[in-house]
């Protein structure tokens, strides 16, 4: 690989003439310029970010269950029609993720094959259950309200093909919590046992949503280095404060109450004081104890075992197609 042909601004040397091609790498973080496929970059850049890009995409083919399991039981053809194509698009950016992780040198087989076997993770936020159609409404209100405060960032992440691709990822995400925050303005206007089912929904997903951002600042892991490459642009608690200032005047408008009582504005700070999620429940749901693990795992196990024929027919027609183009630029048959 090839270090791209610039002048360092510093030094005025052109970095492709640097040995080890690191300075080069150093070179395009300190421009705020985006790090290409083709550029060197150090190990630890490369496997942070095949692991940070895989667990968004299982994240988004996992997060694919707990809504589709109401697609059939959706109150109107309308509600159906507006959800069947937020799962659809959840299994889009899927596919745009592992694209973008296969550019930096993963097999997409492999990388399935870690999430089968438990080596690599997911959101710990899709191992809660939807028990009621409000549930819909939350997730898209909270949980992809959460997203879009973490991801949106990302659109400027120094690494080229997980930046663009989040571009398109972020503006569709932008409607799925718009249509959570919709359905639930049609319950809170509706009757009081659907205003109920409204707000019980919004009290079993607050705090898990307050988790999504992972855990603090002081424990977080990866957090520093990561803000170092230019992968994140801003703190776990930074992106946590900003969810909370950004849902609490929404939930006014929907009519429901944020299950802390100890919400309020603090004039002091210019944000709202919040009650902190349970960090100990986050780590027990990451390592398998969540209230649907194993039931989402063995979901996944089974459409990927299902979809078999699926994958063996594209490889079938993609040698086909290999062989025909060969012939026609008059090599031999493959």
């Amino acid at each position: 690989m090839v270090a791209r042909v610039r002048t360092d601004a510093t030094t005025g040397v052109d970095a492709t003439e640097r040995p080890d091609g690191a300075p080069a790498f150093e070179a395009l973080l300190a421009a705020d310029e985006r790090i290409e496929p083709r550029d060197e970059m150090p190990d630890g850049y490369r496997r942070t970010l095949v692991r940070q890009i895989a667990q968004h995409a299982h994240s988004e083919i996992i997060g694919m269950q707990p809504e589709a399991n109401w697609i059939s039981r959706a109150p109107s053809l309308r509600r159906k029609a507006i959800l069947m194509a937020k799962v659809q698009d959840e299994a889009g950016h899927g596919l745009y993720l592992y694209a973008a992780a296969e550019t930096l040198g993963v097999d997409r087989a492999d990388l399935l094959d870690q999430l089968h076997t438990g080596r690599q993770k997911y959101s710990s936020i899709f191992n809660y259950p939807t028990l009621t159609w409000a549930d819909v409404g939350a997730i898209g209100w909270l949980v992809d309200g959460a997203a879009i405060t973490n991801q949106v960032p990302l659109c400027r992440c120094s690494y080229g093909p997980y930046a663009r691709a989040m571009v398109r990822i972020c503006k569709e995400e932008s409607f799925h919590q718009r249509q959570g925050f919709d359905l639930l303005l049609a319950l809170t206007g509706g009757t009081e046992r659907q205003r109920a089912m409204a707000q019980d929904a919004v009290d079993r997903w607050w705090y898990p949503s307050l988790a999504m951002f992972g855990p603090p600042d002081a424990e977080s892991t990866h957090g520093t280095q990561s803000a170092a490459w230019g992968i994140k642009r801003f703190s776990n608690d930074e992106l946590r404060q900003r969810f909370v200032d950004m849902t609490v005047p929404q939930a006014e408008v929907l009519g429901v109450r944020i299950p802390d009582p100890d919400l309020r504005w603090n004039a002091e700070r210019g944000h709202h004081d919040f009650t902190q999620p349970d960090y100990a429940e986050l780590l027990r749901v990451i390592k398998g104890a969540g209230p649907c693990n194993a039931q989402r795992m063995a979901h996944r196990r089974r459409a990927h075992e299902d979809g078999a024929w699926v994958r063996e027919a594209a490889s079938a027609y993609a040698g086909k197609h290999a062989g025909r183009t060969n012939e026609t630029n008059g090599g031999p048959a493959a």
